[in-house]
């Protein structure tokens, strides 16, 4: 019995001894197959992922064959591309230009990719979206839209847009939003003037506007309300409402309360100046027949080294319900002709000449009468430093050349403009005013200011990378200086207007496209020997922040 219980129990020791044994052996052997299995695994990934990534680089091709096919088919521009489709070698061939000396910068281009490239990172417009359906086609078709219920609903150049499948349905709406804090100093009165309204510090809303646009393919409806102001803001007006044609190459037509463009200053968006306002004489001569809210019909026409525009125009909005004594209305005309002679990598020149009459000024119950005035350039104040008033005028017009050089990083433009005032009384002398400006910009940081073809005009800096201080982008930074005179005397005729010359420099920060900060400094210079302002000349200062939103 004894023997058979140690038997059994040696025999059960050597299988729990020999079951260890082959555990030990199979958790090795298990080990090694999962070394082996993880190898395989890592081998299948890289293998899988080199296949996700040859299929999207064919899905890329297949989608970019697709979107050439759809341009075709409602004759858009092959060449005609989003920025993430150009390749860095045709991005620097636009930007700097092509290798042949021979062949001057652009020329061999396409104007799509030049008009494409000259707004990335830049500020979209203060006035409602007037462009081709092909071009307006071409921006919905960009990563910020997205298609819902086949709606595309995104911010095609930064504005919010919702638009039909085709683009040939579209309605959009923007803002432009300019805020002005600051004040005068220096300003005391003389003995026997009045000081005038220059406050110490003060706000202005100088612009709130609502774009809003309504298309049918190359039809275009803009309506742009204002709450802003150029002096005090509280009153509601009216920017524009338009009725627009883009269907001719290159060209828009324009029947309706419209800002014509003429003058250099006047052609580009107030989202895009380099100092806080215009140079006074190019207000006073856009004033004679043009300006915010006048009445045009006329049309716009571009090229890649020419830009030409004209409009027949009519009086302001609100002209003859600000003033119920008006009888006859004004008509003129307006035109501007500008062009590129040479352009190369680091060089761009731009030449061109702007001119307007009114052929009859607006009559009222004190007959008809030319009063030209400016106030100092920052919108802080009403009160007009220099001023005159032409009594029984005839045609009034104003001519001048402009001329605009782009050096690197360097824009300087500057514009002449004669002012002459007909008298419709036999024997009153001819009154001649004028006034001229210089101005230099140079870009710190962010893409520098380039030509934009469809405006004549040098665009606002590009914001490259949005500004994230944690990774070093800084956005965009530009400084600018101005020199201006606006002269409003004619000692010949008996007019003493007074003449008025600023100093200013400013700097102008963009974190990203849609928003800039901007200080400006202005040293203003007046002469006049009449009351109630500047008996013997009076100098004053000015010191202005805007804070602006565009969309």
């Amino acid at each position: 019995m004894r023997r058979t219980v140690f038997s059994s129990g040696f025999f059960l020791f050597s299988c729990l001894a020999t079951g260890n044994a082959s555990a030990a052996l199979a958790a090795s052997s298990d080990a090694a197959e999962i070394q082996e299995l993880r190898r395989e695994m890592v081998a299948m990934r890289r293998e899988l992922m080199g296949q996700i990534s040859s299929l999207k680089v064919r899905l890329a091709k297949s989608e970019a064959r697709t979107n050439r096919n759809n341009q075709k088919k409602i004759a858009a521009p092959a060449a005609l591309l989003p920025a993430a489709e150009l390749s860095e070698q045709k991005v620097r061939h636009v930007v700097s230009g092509p290798s042949d000396p021979a062949i001057k910068f652009s020329d061999s281009a396409s104007q799509y990719n030049i008009l494409r490239l000259s707004e990335i990172g830049t500020p979209p417009s203060d006035r409602g979206v007037v462009e081709s359906w092909k071009h307006f086609h071409w921006a919905t078709q960009k990563d910020e839209n997205v298609r819902v219920g086949g709606m595309i609903i995104g911010f095609p150049r930064g504005r919010f847009t919702i638009a039909s499948a085709d683009a040939a349905y579209a309605f959009s709406v923007g803002l432009a939003l300019h805020e002005d804090i600051g004040g005068f100093f220096g300003m005391s009165p003389r003995p026997g003037e009045t000081k005038g309204n220059f406050p110490g510090l003060t706000q202005n809303l100088r612009r709130l506007r609502l774009p809003v646009s309504f298309r049918y393919k190359n039809w275009i409806a803009n309506v742009t309300p204002d709450w802003g102001s150029s002096s005090s803001d509280g009153k509601v007006s009216l920017y524009e409402a338009n009725i627009n044609y883009t269907g001719f190459s290159h060209t828009y037509v324009t029947v309706g309360y419209f800002q014509p463009r003429v003058t250099f200053y006047d052609s580009q968006s107030s989202n895009n100046f380099q100092m806080l306002e215009r140079p006074g004489i190019t207000n006073i001569v856009r004033n004679i027949a043009a300006g915010d809210s006048r009445f045009s019909a006329g049309a716009l026409h571009y090229e890649k080294r020419w830009w030409i525009a004209g409009y027949f125009t009519g009086q302001s909005y609100g002209t003859r319900g600000n003033d119920s004594t008006v009888s006859d209305s004004q008509t003129g005309a307006t035109l501007r002709v500008a062009g590129r002679p040479y352009i190369s990598k680091n060089v761009d020149i731009h030449v061109g000449i702007s001119a307007l009459s009114a052929f009859k000024t607006t009559q009222n119950s004190a007959g008809r009468r030319y009063s030209p005035g400016e106030a100092t350039e920052a919108g802080l104040t009403g009160t007009k430093l220099i001023s005159a008033t032409v009594s029984n005028t005839g045609p009034v017009w104003a001519a001048g050349p402009e001329l605009g050089l782009r050096w690197r990083r360097m824009i300087m433009i500057g514009e002449y403009y004669h002012i002459g005032v007909q008298r419709s009384e036999r024997g009153l002398p001819v009154v001649n005013f004028d006034g001229y400006y210089g101005e230099a910009t140079y870009t710190i940081l962010g893409k520098p200011r380039a030509y934009d073809i469809r405006q004549g005009a040098f665009s606002a800096p590009g914001v490259e990378a949005d500004f994230d201080p944690q990774h070093g982008q800084w956005g965009a930074l530009e400084v600018s200086g101005r020199y201006s005179v606006a002269d409003l005397n004619d000692l010949s005729a008996g007019i003493r207007g007074g003449k008025q010359t600023v100093w200013a420099g400013g700097v102008n920060w963009y974190p990203n496209r849609h928003f800039r900060v901007m200080l400006d400094y202005n040293h203003f210079i007046v002469t006049r020997n009449q009351l109630p302002y500047n008996i013997s000349g009076r100098n004053g200062n000015s010191v202005v922040t805007r804070l602006q939103a565009a969309f």
